[in-house]
């Protein structure tokens, strides 16, 4: 499903970041974006408040149960199932737990406005970041919800690794600067979807997807965006 990314810094440009061409358009959207901010469009980091990045290693393995709740059949129908955001300054456990909140849901107890809101939660409130509409083309439009709901249909996600792409740690490398703009963290996430419905029916399938993950220093993680492609 359509997907964007957060380094331009607007939600149309957003989506340019992370669409699937490697580390050469990484590297010259973060040059354009830190053109455009020099401009006078965004104030970058005082030195007392931009430390270096928060230290996170290249992987992480998410634990067996996963840190986000799943829905269940005994929420109370009409109240969004979806985990508030977790307290982390850690991109790739913010990453993991969004991820299993994502692949998450229970359409008997919920509305897609409702999973909607959930999720949103999650967003940066630096607007300059925060794509929205990557996040809401993530679900369902309310009528094949309407349908999934009437088929009794239910998920619960489990995410089991998280890493930094070679392509953005490599962009990031040549030119550790451009992280202190946003503090934005591409992070790629795997795991495994399992679906119920009525009458018994169940299925799995694995899960793979790439976050824009804001980390400022001494403020929880949130979401900024979503990769129209994976990247390994």
């Amino acid at each position: 499903m359509p997907k964007s990314s957060p380094f331009t810094g607007q939600s149309t440009m957003l989506r340019r970041l992370l669409i699937g061409l490697g580390v050469l358009v990484i590297v010259a959207l973060l040059a354009g974006l830190t053109a455009r901010l020099a401009g006078g469009d965004h104030r970058t980091p005082s030195a007392a408040n931009s430390p270096s990045s928060p230290p996170v290693s290249a992987t992480s393995t998410a634990s067996p149960h996963g840190s986000v709740p799943s829905p269940s059949a005994g929420a109370t129908p009409g109240a969004s199932a979806v985990a508030a955001p977790p307290h982390t300054s850690d991109p790739l456990k913010f990453a993991t737990a969004f991820a299993t909140a994502l692949w998450s849901y229970d359409t008997r107890t919920t509305t897609q406005p409702q999973q909607l809101a959930g999720l949103r939660s999650w967003l940066t409130g630096e607007s300059k970041y925060a794509d929205p509409d990557a996040l809401a083309a993530q679900l369902p439009d309310p009528v094949l919800w309407s349908r999934m709901r009437d088929n009794g249909q239910h998920a619960t996600g489990e995410a089991a690794e998280a890493h930094l792409p070679a392509a953005w740690q490599q962009a990031i490398g040549k030119d550790p600067s451009q992280l202190t703009i946003a503090y934005v963290y591409a992070v790629t996430v795997t795991g495994k979807q399992t679906i119920s419905w009525l009458d018994g029916g169940r299925g799995a399938e694995d899960r793979a997807i790439t976050l824009a993950v804001q980390c400022r220093p001494g403020r929880d993680c949130a979401l900024a965006s979503i990769a129209t492609t994976v990247y390994p």
